[in-house]
Parts: C-alpha cells; structure tokens; sequence
C-alpha cells in the first residue's frame, strides 16, 4: 500500500459536473492519505470527513481579491506533498501561491488537470492564454479531460501532460415512462404517433442550443413520418432566450427543467443528440451509452473519445447534418438497435472510480519522484 501522503484539492468555481468530479476523488483518496479540500463554498459544502475543507473565494474572472486568494492557498499548501488544482483560474492562481513556497525541494508537487477550453472574447482568450502558459509551464504535471486540451498543454510549454480519466456516472436502472410522463415529454398527448428526440443539458452558451433549434426546425419541416418531439432536460441562463425562439418559430421542442428521471427519460427516447460547441467527457453522453441509447453527437473535444464507434458524430454547426443522421436513425430501426447494443458495450468499458484512483497514484508518485 503506498505511503499516506497529504494532499490538497483546489476546485474553482464551477456550475456542477467538476465540482462533483472533486468532490468524489477528495472522499476516495482520503481513505488512504490525509486529503484537504479548498474552493468556494458550494464546492466543499457537504463533504464529510475524513476530507478537510477550506473555503477558498476563486472565481471565475480576474478580480481585486486574487492576491488574498493567492496567500490562503499559499498558507493551506505549505506542508502538502502534492497540490492537485481543477481547472485553469485554480490552476493559475494556485502555481502563484506555490511557487513562493521556495526551491521545488521544499515545495509541494502540483497537478493541475484543465476541464474545460477557454471560451469567450477577445480579452478572455488574450488572459486564458496567459494563463494557460502560466500553468504549463510551473505545473509538474498537466491533466487534460481530451486530447484537445492535452495538446494545447504541451504547445504552451507542459512537459509532462496526459488525458485525465474521469469515472463515469453511477448507473441506475430506467423505469419506463407512464402515461403522465409521456404526455408531459410530448410523445402521447393525443397528437398521433411521435417519435422522442432527447437533449440532455444546461440550457448555456457551450451546450450548441442555435444548432438544437435549427436542426429542430428543418426535422419540422421536411414532413417526414413519424413527427418529432425534441425534449430538452435542464435548466441554464438561457431558458428565456430559448423559450422565446421556440414560441416564435413553433418548433416542437419541449423544454422539461431540471429532472431527477433523466435515466428514464433516455430509456424512453428514439434518439438522444447532443448539440455542444466542445465537451470534454460529457456525463450525459456517458448516462445515455450506459441505458443503451442511439445516440447522435456533435464531433467535439473529447466526445468522440467517449463514444467510440458508438454513437454517429457529426460536425458542430451543420444542422443539415444534425437533422439528417437524427431522420436517418429514426427511419432505421435496425441500424438504431445496433447502436443500441454498441452503447451498452462501450459504456462497460468507460474508466471507473478505481481506474481514476489508479491514474493519480502514478502521477502523484511521478511527481514525487
């Protein structure tokens, strides 16, 4: 059994997938090392002990208080042997706060895995760049959730980079949809036969939603048997912008909120799509393959590196594509089923929680030495 270590997680803030993503590998590596947990108070919150939490304020924009940010990491990993941030601000912030620990004998080792692709304007991606720089090259180690992003490591100066394993979703076994759901998703509300096209999202700017809809408009339109119904499960900034368009354009998507039956519902579904601009290693393409959906995704960062030969890939912003394969599958059932069955054995072979564990043993010790 290797030696118990003390290592520190830094988690910036984040709308949900990473910071549940930390939160699971704090209380697992705290079985077998002392294991300190900083970030902003909805990261931390509801951890239980062994894990030790700290409330560090970073944010997901440079503002005035970075200095302060940067001395109480700087306090929280002196004495640590290895610093493991998520996610580029935490990553930046945190090689700043290491790096006056003194030499790199006296100073812990750090990893940071990157999580997402820079987006935004100009003046964003002119800081992302620096930032990303700043971590490449005072990280010992850089983790990125797709090749993409591991690539964009090494071209900024990462000499030690790799694809992070992220486990994949608890499976829960589907319960069919009974009459109130279905009329409630739009697939049995008297309107004749219907055909479910699923979206799994938060209703944001990286989630492809001008391509949902347009693609949503050309299956309305091009009058082929059976009539689709596009669901949409979640909730995000956009909803109202979204609501607007559907209202104003009458396209038959249907949008459903945060659900708690999203295993069901992609049981239920002829097709589940994914629409997204860039993805790492989406869980809810993951949740899909693991009830044995067809499924139909844009060909995005590290999409593809989850699906396999599972899913049909089309490329981000043709929504003739989009439309086509989605038409194409809904009018094959055999070609559906083989999907099917495809989904099924690749989810089997997505990383697990112990295969994560696995990975950070190796990479912390190479850190170590």
């Amino acid at each position: 059994m290797p030696e118990r270590r003390r290592i520190v997680q830094v988690c910036g803030s984040s709308g949900g997938g990473v910071g549940r993503h930390v939160r699971e590998v704090a209380a697992a590596l705290a079985e077998h090392n002392d294991v300190v947990l900083a970030g902003p108070e909805p990261v931390v919150e509801g951890v239980e002990r062994p894990v030790r939490t700290v409330v560090v304020d970073i944010t997901d924009r440079p503002r005035p208080g970075d200095q302060a940010v940067i001395r109480h990491l700087r306090v929280i990993a002196a004495g640590a042997d290895v610093v493991h941030a998520h996610g580029l601000r935490a990553g930046a912030l945190t090689a700043l706060a290491i790096s006056s620990l003194g030499s790199r004998e006296r100073r812990p080792g750090l990893v940071v895995t990157l999580h997402n692709l820079p987006v935004g304007g100009p003046r964003v991606q002119a800081i992302s760049s620096v930032l990303e720089r700043l971590v490449a090259r005072r990280a010992d180690v850089v983790l990125g959730v797709s090749s993409d992003l591991v690539e964009r490591a090494r071209e900024r100066g990462a000499v030690d980079a790799e694809r992070a394993l992220v486990p994949s979703p608890p499976r829960r076994e589907p319960v069919p949809l009974d009459a109130a759901r279905r009329r409630e998703v739009g697939i049995d509300d008297g309107a004749g036969s219907r055909a479910l096209v699923l979206t799994v999202a938060r209703l944001a700017p990286q989630k492809g939603l001008d391509l949902l809809c347009d693609a949503a408009a050309l299956l309305a339109a091009d009058g082929a048997e059976p009539a689709v119904v596009w669901a949409v499960a979640g909730d995000g900034p956009l909803a109202p912008e979204l609501e607007e368009r559907i209202e104003t354009e009458g396209l038959p998507v249907r949008l459903l909120g945060r659900r708690d039956d999203v295993p069901d519902l992609l049981a239920a579904a002829d097709v589940v799509v994914s629409t997204s601009a860039w993805e790492g290693q989406p869980l809810g393409v993951q949740e899909a393959l693991a009830v044995g959906s067809a499924v139909v995704a844009t060909d995005v960062g590290g999409t593809g590196e989850v699906t396999g030969d599972a899913a049909v890939l089309v490329p981000y912003g043709n929504a003739q594509a989009l439309a086509g394969a989605i038409r194409a599958l809904l009018a094959d059932p055999e070609r559906r089923a083989a999907l099917q069955a495809a989904a099924r054995e690749r989810a089997a072979t997505l990383p697990t929680l112990p295969d994560v564990l696995a990975q950070l043993e190796a990479v912390y010790s190479r850190v170590l030495g």
